[in-house]
């Protein structure tokens, strides 16, 4: 078996019994990297050769993660690195200093192996909006990774990284994980610093890990939350060690299992995975049974009225005068921020920002965005109530496996449905993560999402391990790059 092959806990296991060297390591992925990435299209930047000089002054002692190699999602600051959010507006910015995530992982002497493709400015749920390449799924080549962390869940799911950082706004590390058979967690909001974090929606954004289980997940997240003064949204609470919770144990767990979510538009594929799971949940020891999520049809809507006014405010600053691109087609100052604009932001992040703008308009706030804000209470409430009863909800984390490039990329409104089983988690500032639990008869994997309690990640890490470790998708199933 290759050294990209293994998880990190078993890179690290062999690292601390000196069979290996961090060198070994990151020439191993650098390999991997060498001979998919030309199919997969996952990175926006490689820093392979600045990785193989820093795994040679790797510090065992300091930490045990020292000399594990990590891809890192572009919309994340690395000083000295190209931070460009897959936009033409950013294709040359190179940030200044590190995200407070960053930083953190430098600390363990993690090593970056480069930046990775998303849609642009993180607006998308495909990676077909990315402003310089379009990244392939590693289960049929002809199929969307999902979005916006498509290059982080690609990367994983090819052996091209051993895990990565992506950005979740209404289901963005969830659906591409689900999308790559690949396991990805939406941490609560504020549980992990959003600093270097270049944002989309401020309310809604979360930085969180993509891996290729969920022990990898647990010690990734141990890594990078924690509170940072730096981000007023970040909460300071006591520092947990999430692999305490990597026990195969769900006895007595109560899981609800919204009804909303395995009904209409949701694949008929999907769903049957969806109730195989609840099956093996229930053979587990754990109590299931169906709950409803009243306001469900609802969060949709109200995410993206929310999301893209949010946008609209975040995305000001590119104005071609302070930094990013600027046209050079101008001769006023009036001219200067238009062409700019218009020539530095893609499709989609214009449909945004003229979505939000409206929304926030005087004529349209009160009717709009105000009623999103007010609904957005209601469904924060809606989960309070379910969780009074239930540890756990169970979801499918998309309702349909991943698709062919180009048959949702110029359908908005199609494309805006993907997101209907993630959106209500980053409404309510829940945690997420999603599992495989199946393929279909295509042989693409299907996503199950467990969504937890606020600052509950531990219960999450715990049903989700359990589930992963009785049903062993990694053993049984693996991507194919089919053309």
């Amino acid at each position: 078996m290759e050294l990209y092959e293994l998880t990190v806990h078993e890179l690290v296991d062999k690292l601390k019994k000196n069979e290996i060297t961090s060198e070994d390591i990151v020439k191993s992925y650098s390999k991997r990297i060498a001979e998919k990435e030309k199919d997969v299209q996952a990175f926006v930047t490689v820093t392979t050769d600045t990785a193989m000089e820093k795994s040679k002054n790797t510090d065992r002692e300091k930490s045990k993660l020292a000399g594990i190699p990590i891809g890192i999602k572009d919309n994340l600051c690395t000083k000295g690195v190209k931070t460009t959010c897959s936009s033409k507006m950013l294709e040359n910015f190179i940030a200044p200093y590190n995200a407070t995530v960053v930083e953190k992982l430098e600390n363990e002497g993690i090593i970056s192996l480069g930046k990775l493709n998303m849609d642009e400015f993180a607006m998308g749920a495909s990676t077909e909006y990315s402003a310089f390449k379009a990244t392939k799924n590693p289960w049929d080549l002809q199929t969307v990774p999902g979005g916006s962390s498509g290059g982080s869940a690609a990367a994983v799911a090819s052996n091209m990284v051993p895990w990565a950082l992506g950005s979740d706004t209404g289901g963005s590390i969830r659906q591409p994980s689900a999308f790559c058979g690949v396991v990805g967690l939406k941490p609560t909001y504020g549980l992990v610093s959003r600093y270097g974090l270049v944002a989309f929606a401020s309310s809604l954004d979360q930085i969180g890990p993509i891996a290729k289980d969920v022990e990898d997940c647990a010690i990734l997240l141990n890594v990078i939350a924690g509170y940072d003064e730096k981000d007023s949204t970040s909460v300071n609470m006591p520092k947990k060690d999430y692999t305490n919770s990597l026990v195969k144990n769900v006895k007595g767990l109560k899981i609800g299992v919204p009804k909303e979510f395995l009904g209409e538009g949701i694949n008929e594929e999907v769903k049957k995975s969806i109730e195989n799971a609840i099956e093996e949940y229930k053979k587990l020891g754990a109590e299931v049974e169906e709950c409803s999520l009243d306001i469900a049809n609802q969060a949709l809507a109200t995410y993206y009225i929310i999301a893209c006014a949010e946008a609209s405010s975040n995305l000001g600053r590119f104005d071609g005068i302070r930094y990013g691109y600027r046209t050079k087609n101008f001769e006023t100052l009036k001219d200067i921020y238009k062409n700019s604009r218009s020539e530095g932001f893609g499709a989609e992040v214009k449909r945004r920002i003229i979505l939000g703008t409206y929304v926030l308009s005087s004529g349209y706030y009160d009717a709009y965005y105000k009623k999103a804000q007010k609904l957005r209470t209601i469904i924060k409430q809606e989960f309070e109530t379910l969780f009074k009863k239930y540890d756990v909800l169970i979801t499918p984390t998309s309702p349909t496996v991943a698709y062919k490039i180009g048959t949702k990329s110029n359908n908005p409104l199609e494309m805006y449905l993907a997101d209907l089983c993630t959106v209500s988690v980053n409404i309510a500032g829940l945690p997420g993560i999603s599992i495989p639990c199946g393929v279909d008869n295509q042989g693409m994997p299907i996503g199950l999402q467990l969504i937890g309690k606020p600052f509950a990640e531990e219960t999450l890490i715990k049903a989700a391990y359990t589930y992963e470790q009785e049903t062993k998708f990694r053993e049984n199933y693996k991507p194919q790059f089919k053309n």
